[in-house]
């Protein structure tokens, strides 16, 4: 595809220097790729793991300047055009019960929101911040969705080894046009940018590189000394806390209350008449009430 237009994304460099850029920013990572386009990521790595004669060293990286099959939480598209989003998928080993894979997915949100954070100025950081379970807002507009996907890998000797992988679709344009073809509330980097120079200067492998490293740590975190801070770690980026709320699963009504904040397990918490109940990670979605 040697300069098609998905070699010279606009805002984007080549997928060769965006690939060189990342590799010399996380020296962690065994594996690190850029493409110019691919169905998805995620099972771009997925079918990776499952390859038994390929690479066994993780972490991996892998991102793209255009995905054709893209998915999100619930099985949802990612809408994206080349330049308009920063997409990307990590591959980690990870020693964990399968009981507390679920826990993931707040964890992995909060440390995302909080590198992000890093790369806006402190006038304006705390604009940012998470919906439950691991949705990025921007004024209460959605900027970022995280997709995270588990497996057992063929070399596991353990019960408690697994690999999960974590994909990122991160909006750098367009979300005035989104906004209107989603019919809810879409942002952008741009306009954090245009109001942040600390932002405007951060460049894509920047914030790619910020995000996949700070999955990292928090993952090796957790692996080490487990989950006892989530719920003040969530505490600190919580986008939800104190707002009436409406649980919805299979598009059904299941809870309605307010807000509270996470247990250990990484469960919202709603509080309403009858008393405070947790919502299990899983496919359900929780919303402002209007």
């Amino acid at each position: 595809m040697t300069g098609s237009t998905l070699d010279s994304a606009p805002g984007l460099p080549a997928p060769e220097t965006m690939a060189a850029t990342l590799h010399a920013a996380l020296p962690q990572f065994r594996q690190v790729g850029w493409l110019a386009e691919t169905g998805s990521t995620n099972a771009d790595l997925l079918a990776r793991i499952r390859d038994d004669q390929g690479p066994l060293a993780r972490p991996w990286l892998l991102g793209t300047h255009l995905q054709t099959r893209g998915r999100g939480r619930a099985g949802r598209t990612w809408q994206n055009r080349v330049g308009a989003n920063l997409m990307f998928s990590c591959a980690f080993d990870v020693f964990l019960p399968a009981r507390r894979l679920p826990t993931l997915a707040p964890l992995m949100g909060i440390a995302t929101c909080q590198a992000l954070r890093q790369r806006i100025g402190t006038t304006h950081r705390a604009r940012l911040n998470m919906k439950w379970p691991n949705d990025l807002q921007w004024d209460q507009a959605k900027l970022a969705g995280i997709l995270i996907e588990s497996t057992r890998s063929g070399t596991a000797q353990v019960a408690d080894h697994h690999v999960i992988i974590i994909g990122m679709g991160l909006n750098l344009l367009d979300a005035r046009a989104l906004s209107r073809s989603l019919d809810r509330n879409i942002a952008d980097w741009a306009e954090i940018s245009a109001i942040d120079p600390q932002a405007a200067s951060a460049t894509a492998a920047d914030l790619v590189a910020s995000t996949a490293r700070a999955w990292y740590e928090a993952l090796n975190q957790a692996t080490s000394h487990g989950f006892v801070d989530l719920p003040a770690l969530y505490a600190q980026v919580d986008g939800l806390a104190g707002q009436q709320v409406d649980v919805i699963d299979d598009g059904h009504l299941r809870q309605t209350g307010v807000a509270c904040g996470i247990d250990t397990s990484g469960r919202l918490l709603v509080r309403s008449a009858s008393g405070t109940q947790a919502v299990s990670v899983g496919e359900i979605s929780v919303r402002l009430r209007r």
